[in-house]
């Protein structure tokens, strides 16, 4: 039986994304137009709008639809800004950034996942996002300060240079943990009175590895 993947987006929209209380219109939109199935192993594609994390090789995984909606919504991206992500995976993530009108730089630390979602994006005319291969947890120095940053892997604190590039009025959304299992959602904000931190929510990502992370 053939599945219809806008059939798939919309129902993933209403059942997973706005019936768990995102509310942002952009965000929905940009999920409900990317085409989830192809960021994931083809064998797999039929199950790319479950409401589940699924496995991308190299011991990755491509967050459920929720996580990266939820991530989203919190950076308040608009138009123009410049968006760094640490953990770029198979792209997903930072193809949403694009289509929320971000200039993304992405940094993924694994060589064939940073060449695979390299080739991926170009392939779908996603020419904001800049990718490169290196340890995330040290950011892009030559590319910051960045408006908003955002980390798709989990590590034992927030990695202190990501706060260093995050620009004045900057947010910043990472999982962090003492526990390699489980993380909590963390938002930073960088104000003049300071940086401020609030806890979202409970989350498990794969490991944040690197000189700041495991």
């Amino acid at each position: 039986m053939r599945v219809d993947p806008k059939r798939q987006r919309d129902r993933m929209v209403n059942d997973q994304l706005i019936a768990r209380g995102i509310t942002d219109p952009r965000v929905l939109a940009a999920m409900g137009e990317l085409p989830r199935h192809l960021f994931v192993e083809e064998a797999m594609a039929r199950q790319a709008y479950l409401d589940s994390p699924l496995p991308i090789g190299e011991g990755q995984t491509i967050s459920q639809p929720y996580i990266v909606a939820l991530m989203s919504e919190l950076l308040q991206v608009e138009p123009g800004m410049k968006v760094l992500e640490i953990g770029t995976g198979s792209g997903y993530q930072a193809a949403v950034l694009a289509k929320l009108g971000a200039d993304v730089h992405t940094v993924e630390r694994i060589p064939k996942l940073c060449a695979s979602a390299r080739e991926r994006l170009l392939s779908m005319g996603l020419f904001s996002v800049h990718v490169k291969q290196d340890d995330g947890t040290l950011g892009w120095p030559s590319a910051a300060p960045f408006d908003r940053i955002i980390v798709t892997a989990g590590g034992p604190e927030v990695p202190p240079p990501l706060v260093e590039q995050l620009a004045m009025g900057g947010r910043l959304v990472v999982p962090v943990g003492g526990s390699r299992r489980v993380q909590r959602l963390v938002l930073v904000e960088k104000t003049p009175q300071g940086v401020l931190q609030s806890e979202v929510c409970p989350v498990a990502f794969v490991d944040l590895v690197g000189k700041h992370g495991w």
